[in-house]
Parts: structure tokens; sequence; C-alpha cells
């Protein structure tokens, strides 16, 4: 998962950074973006704020912070597979089908860091 942050309060911004240093990314490689301000856009967003309407509610842990993005990373995926689901039912070139098992690698890549991720976090409350 990468992330990029984008936050007008500088504070934030750096207490962000530091909990998902592991994550950061540039905006045009991320794949959401943590905010403090509601912006719709075309990046998967996540708003940071104290009110009720706000993904991540502050003050925050970095435990929340990971919960939060792992619970917005899964909805994510889950459009993507349906996505996915729907360009399955188109016909394949040769081309397309290398590009679909590469795809289908990368997947299960990600699949495999988001289990251990979540094991990661389970395992610090336990």
């Amino acid at each position: 998962m990468k992330v990029a942050v984008q936050c007008e309060s500088a504070l934030l911004q750096r207490s962000i950074e530091l909990f998902l240093e592991e994550h950061l990314s540039s905006l045009k490689q991320c794949d959401l973006v943590i905010r403090d301000k509601k912006i719709m856009d075309s990046y998967h967003s996540l708003y940071v704020s104290s009110s009720a309407d706000a993904d991540i509610k502050k003050p925050f842990s970095r435990s929340q912070l990971y919960l939060s993005l792992e619970k917005f990373y899964q909805k994510i995926e889950e459009i993507k597979s349906v996505q996915d689901y729907d360009e399955a039912n188109v016909t394949f070139s040769p081309m397309q089908d290398e590009y679909a098992r590469l795809e289908e690698q990368i997947d299960i890549l990600t699949q495999e860091y988001k289990n251990n991720l979540i094991k990661l976090v389970k395992e610090f409350y336990e």
C-alpha cells in the first residue's frame, strides 16, 4: 500500500508521515491520499478531522490509523475486483493475457502484504 499525505497542518502532516514512513509515496504513485481537508478528486482520499464525517477521527493512534487505512484499502480492492470481473468478460488478445497474468501475480503479492499488515496490527494489540 502506497500512501501520500497532503495536510494543511504541518504538525498533522509530519505526525502521519512518521506513522507511515514505510508506506509513503508521491501523489502520482500512491494508492490513496490522506488529507485534512475534504476534497473529492480522482485519487482515493481519506479525510482526517475531528468531525463526524471524517474517515480518520482526531486524535488517533498509529494502530487506529493503520486500521482505518486497512478498512479503506479493502473498499478500494472490492471496487477493483468488480472492475476486474467486468474486464474479464472482454475477449483478451495474447498480450492482454500476459498482462492479466502479471496483474494476478501482483494481486497475490498485495493480498499477502495486506494479510501481513493485519497480522502485525493484531499482534500489536494482543
